[in-house]
Order: structure tokens, then sequence, then C-alpha cells
């Protein structure tokens, strides 16, 4: 008579879960709070005028070594076969460089040391993403997933705390950020002792011609399905405030940093309600189409908006699913990666959805808005998110 016990599916402790959920959040902070409000006010001091075209200089060579080194670490962090050292280092290296930015005294000087601070970030952030698949199981994703969802909420929310009146002065709220990241990032890697999970991690070669949980093409369907979200998140993110300004005048840029906080503290607790649904009833893709395509039902109801409360209601629509969307494609993406032995390297290859689309967008709103207006632009917005569900539905199963 067969152990009833040994067909149950192990488990990752919740302990570990909650801890690395921190730990990705403490990610978020270590560069939302920066280059969203620090940044800017430090070229600002020096740039004499040209503190646009200095941001722009920054983002662009950022982004570029932001997508090398994801890649690059975490290619690192397969051949090592160690997760944890690769993170420490890169905490450790990051926070120095993101103090030593008090020190600069000239644009040059700063974008030499962002690049290297983007570097550093990136020794951490890659492995920690690759860590996850190592070690929580496929039946958890979801809920992996909802937890993800308190990652940019709290990076929001450290933007606020680090620039309350009085909490601390230009230079010291750059010590306040690398500490929070310090604090957050550091309890995974000495309290969490995450239960191994040797099926998780065993190479082709030495388990055989592994079982595949989705039929071919289903990691270019994920790749491009987020790609396609993400452009219309850039969008929103660059021109939310301008195109309700064109609608009330009256609309300040705090009343959309309010809307903007409103939509990522509600998306925690309806991603984590999708994530437990999606482990209970083994439906992994089924909710990124349902996200992907209520999005874009967002975006129509955005471009058809003629009044304030239409327009907010539309973002809100919007906001929430997509917010709900990229928090479950973080953890079901590592469930559909086909390689254990590739998995940092490729989830690097993953992160250029994040940077991709600051390089497309703009030529998107640039060929549009001045001719047509924003309801164009939703418009076209609407049907790349229409895509990325069409793509979503086309994913089969084969286990």
């Amino acid at each position: 008579m067969t152990d009833s016990k040994s067909t149950v599916p192990p488990r990752q402790s919740r302990r570990f879960m909650w801890l690395y959920a921190l730990a990705v959040a403490g990610g978020s902070v270590s560069y939302v709070p920066f280059l969203t409000l620090l940044l800017p006010v430090r070229v600002a001091e020096f740039s004499a005028g040209r503190t646009i075209d200095y941001l722009a200089y920054i983002a662009f060579f950022g982004a570029i070594a932001a997508s090398l080194a994801n890649i690059g670490f975490g290619w690192a962090s397969d051949r090592t076969g160690r997760r944890e050292p690769w993170i420490v280092g890169g905490l450790l290296l990051s926070c120095l460089l993101l103090v030593s930015v008090r020190a600069t005294d000239g644009p040059l000087e700063l974008i030499v040391t962002i690049v290297l601070w983007q570097i550093a970030i990136n020794m951490m952030l890659g492995p920690l993403a690759a860590w996850a698949g190592d070690v929580i199981p496929d039946e958890q994703k979801g809920l992996l997933g909802g937890l993800l969802a308190f990652a940019p909420a709290l990076g929001a929310a450290s933007g606020a705390l680090v620039t309350f009146p009085g909490l601390a002065g230009q230079d010291d709220r750059l010590l306040l950020v690398a500490g929070l990241v310090a604090c957050m990032v550091l309890p995974v890697i000495v309290f969490g002792k995450p239960r191994p999970m040797p099926h998780l991690v065993a190479p082709s070669e030495v388990s055989g011609k592994r079982p595949r949980s989705f039929g071919r093409g289903a990691v270019r369907k994920m790749w491009l399905a987020r790609l396609l979200v993400q452009i219309t998140e850039a969008a929103l993110f660059a021109y939310l405030l301008v195109w309700i300004m064109g609608i009330d005048e009256a609309f300040t840029d705090n009343d959309t940093a309010r809307l903007f906080a409103v939509v990522l503290g509600l998306s925690v607790p309806l991603a984590l309600l999708a994530g437990r649904w999606s482990d209970r009833h083994d439906r992994p893709i089924i909710l990124l189409a349902v996200g992907a395509g209520v999005g874009g039902c967002g975006l129509l109801l955005m471009a058809l908006s003629s009044s304030l409360a239409g327009a907010i209601a539309g973002y809100m629509v919007f906001g929430l699913s997509t917010g709900v969307f990229l928090a479950l494609h973080s953890s079901q993406t590592l469930r559909v990666l086909p390689r254990p032995e590739t998995r940092g390297r490729d989830l690097g290859l993953f992160n250029l959805t994040n940077t991709v689309p600051s390089l497309i967008m703009p030529w998107i709103a640039i060929a549009l808005v001045p001719s047509f207006g924003f309801g164009a632009l939703f418009f076209v917005l609407a049907a790349l998110a229409a895509m990325a569900m069409a793509l979503l539905l086309t994913i089969s199963r084969t286990r």
C-alpha cells in the first residue's frame, strides 16, 4: 500500500516566503525613491539648467548597465550554484555606491557612479529573483506572486518616508535609503533558512529529459506578453498627469501621487487573493490573461472618458488589473522556464521587459498624441493589452 504522504508535494515555509517578499520589496526601496525623488534633486544642484538632459543620459546609460548586469550576474549565480553570496555582495556594494553619490561634484562623475550603482544593485537583484525558483515549488507560485505585489507599494511608500519634512537632510536621505534596504534584505539571508527543494535545481543532464509543464513557445509568449503590458504601464506612468490635467486643470501632481498610492495599496490584497486562487485551482496562466484583458478595458474607458471621474475610474481599472498581472507574472515565469541550470540568466533576459519599454514608449506617444490626442494613444495601448491576453490564452499545458 502506498504511503499517501509520499504523494504530497513539498512546500516552502511561510517564514521564508514572507522574508523573501520583504527582501524583494527592499530591492524596490533601493531604487524607487532614489531614481524618482533624490537623484533629480542632486542633478539639479550642479546641472545649470540642463537637469532634463543629464537625467536622460543617466536613464539611458543606467538602463543599459542594469540590463547587462542583471543577465551577467544571474548567469554567474547559475555557474556558482549559490545565490546568497551574490545577493550580499550586491547589497553591500550598492549601498556603498548609493551613499557615495553625496561626494560627487559634477555630472560626469555622477553618471559614472550611477552606472556602477546600477551594476551593483543588479548583482543583488538578479540572483535574488532566481533564488525563488530554486526553493519555492510550483504549488506556491501564486502565493509568491501575491506577496511580490508588496514590492512596488513599499517602494512608493519609502519615497514618502525618506522625504518626510524634518526627518533627514538631503545627503542623509541616501543613508536612510541604504539603511532601509539593508534591514529589508538581510533578514532572509540570516533567518530565511529555506527548505531544500532538490527537484527544483536538478540540472537537465542529471535528471534526464525533464517533463514540460507548458507547450513549446510558452517562454516567448510570456516574455512578449509582459513586454506589451509593460509598454502600457510605462506610458501611463509618464503621461497620466498630463492627460488628466487636460481634463481638469485643478488636478495636481500631489493628486496623481495619491492616486498611484491608492492603486498600489489596493493591488496588494487583490494580488494575494488572485495568487491563492491560482494555487488552489492550478490555473497559473488564466489570471494573467484576465489581468491583461481587464487592463485593456481600463484603457478603453480612459480613451472614451471626458470627465475627471471617468478618467480616474478607467485608470483604477487599468492600474489594479495590471498590478496583479505584473506581480503574478513575475512568479509564474519561474514556472515556465524549462532549465534550472540557466534560471538566473533567463530571468535576466526577462528583465529586459522592464527596460525596453522606456525606449519604445516615447516614440509611440510622439507619433500619436500631437496629431490625434491621448484617446488615440489609449486605443493603441488597449490593443497591445489585448494582444498580450491573446498570446497568454494560446499557452497550452502539457501536465
